[in-house]
This record gives structure tokens, sequence and C-alpha cells, in this order.
């Protein structure tokens, strides 16, 4: 890919940059001259991305916000102030993903022998503990906030900035069995919504992606029954590639996005319009 130079010598942060979509993100962003901070909690991840991008590793658990706040500072006494940030970083909980997993595919067996309606149930809500509910939303929402307050004090002093949050389709549909992802990513839209709408007389532009189902490794948990299910339901009949997703984030990021305000752009394939 040529480059483009859209985010020529700009400082891009970009949370759970180590693998995924977020490695692509990062990707992207040196490709297009930014100058980029991985952030991960996993050391090993955060560096290899950084080794290929020619940019700089950093360790933080982005649901702790003093990690955050030493990380950020980390950032810019190496790099300089940050120009930009992407809320990538997000989980899903194992746990729930293995009691889920096989009422699913039986419930997918049902409609592939008697078409009709499942009388297996997947019971999530109902089987899910406390730590799994209050772990998601730190980890993928209240990160989100931590590292927005923390850039906007770099930003705002400075009137520029631009802040893109990875939400999912799963914040705009409602995913059957993952209502604690759904809740988080919907959390996600409505703090990008009010948000921007405060930050933009300080001239910095928020904006959400909501992917539908891409090929990573979060992915990968599913098992390969259900990611076929997944790609089945997605009139490109596919999975997105993290690449593709990238490709939005960096537009976003980029003043080609100039007009782009407390907007969901949803890169899915067609699988909700």
């Amino acid at each position: 890919m040529d480059k483009l130079a859209r985010l020529q010598d700009r400082i891009a942060v970009v949370t759970g940059g180590g693998s995924g979509i977020g490695a692509a993100i990062c990707m992207r962003f040196a490709a297009e001259g930014a100058r980029v901070a991985v952030l991960d909690l996993h050391p090993d991840a955060a560096r290899n991305v950084a080794e290929q991008v020619g940019g700089l590793a950093v360790v933080c658990d982005v649901g702790d916000s003093r990690a955050v706040d030493r990380a950020f500072d980390e950032v810019e006494a190496a790099l300089g102030p940050i120009d930009v940030l992407v809320n990538n970083a997000g989980i899903t909980t194992e746990a729930n993903v293995s009691r889920v997993r096989p009422r699913a595919e039986a419930q997918m067996a049902e409609v592939g022998a008697t078409g009709k309606p499942p009388t297996t149930h997947l019971d999530a809500v109902v089987r899910m503990l406390d730590d799994e509910w209050e772990q998601m939303l730190r980890v993928n929402l209240s990160s989100v906030f931590f590292c927005t307050r923390r850039a906007l004090q770099s930003m705002q002093p400075r009137g520029s900035g631009s802040i893109v949050n990875m939400a999912s389709i799963c914040g705009i549909e409602g995913c059957a069995g993952f209502f604690h992802y759904s809740a988080a990513k919907a959390g996600v839209l409505g703090f990008t919504r009010a948000v921007a709408k405060e930050v933009i007389g300080y001239g910095i532009r928020m904006n959400a992606v909501a992917p539908g189902f891409v090929d990573t490794p979060m992915m990968d948990t599913a098992g390969d029954l259900l990611a076929q299910a997944f790609a089945m339901q997605v009139p490109q009949a596919r999975l997105g590639r993290p690449e593709e997703i990238a490709a939005v984030v960096a537009f976003l990021a980029s003043d080609d996005a100039s007009y782009m305000v407390g907007q969901t752009v949803s890169p899915n394939g067609g699988f909700t319009m």
C-alpha cells in the first residue's frame, strides 16, 4: 500500500494494539505517516507490533485509570502530545463463551434437523457471575472513559485532536448470549455521541466504528462452527478482515473526515444497514 500520509507526523495511541484489529490499525496508521504508541496488556504483543511499525510499546491495563495516566505520560514523554486516540481494547469472557457455545451449537443442530425454532435455550443471563459482568464493563466501557479523559487533557489546550472508539455490531443489534458485551458496546456508542457534542467546540472530533463479524483472535474463541454461522448471516458471505476495519478508522482519524462528528460507521458486509 502506498503511503497516503494523511496522518503524517501525528502522534497516535492505539489501545489493544498488540493483536487483531488493533494491530491492523497500528500498521495502517504507520503507513499513513503516524508515530504510533502501541498500548496492550501483553508486553510481547505490544513489542512485536511496535517493532513492525517503528513505534513505541507501552504495557497498560486500560481498565485501571491510574495505569492509563501513567501510560499516556510515558507516551507523551517519548513522542510528544497526543493527536489521535483509538479506544480499541476489548475482551470477551472465555467463561461465558464456554457456557454459551455448546448451547448455541445445539440450537443450530436443532434448526437444521427440524426447521423449527430450537427448544434449547442459551440462558446466558441467569448463569453469569458478577465478576464477569464487572470485568466486561471495566475493560470495554470504563477504559474508553479513562483513556478519553486523559487524551482530552492534552488535546483541549491545543484545540485539536481526533478520537475513534471501537464499538461493535453487538452494540447496535444486540448479540444473543453476549449481553454483557452488547451492553458495553452500546454504552460506547452513547458515550461517543454525548462526548462528541461536548468536545467539538475545542476542535476535537470523536466518532465510533461498529464492526460486524471480523476474523480476529477474539472470533477464534467462538469456534469454527459458530464462526461459519456468523459468516452465513452476512450478505457478503464472509467475515471481515482487520485491515478493512483499520481503513475506516484511518479515515475517521484523518482530516478527510473533518465533518464527521459523533457518527457510528459500521463496516459489516451488509449484515445491518
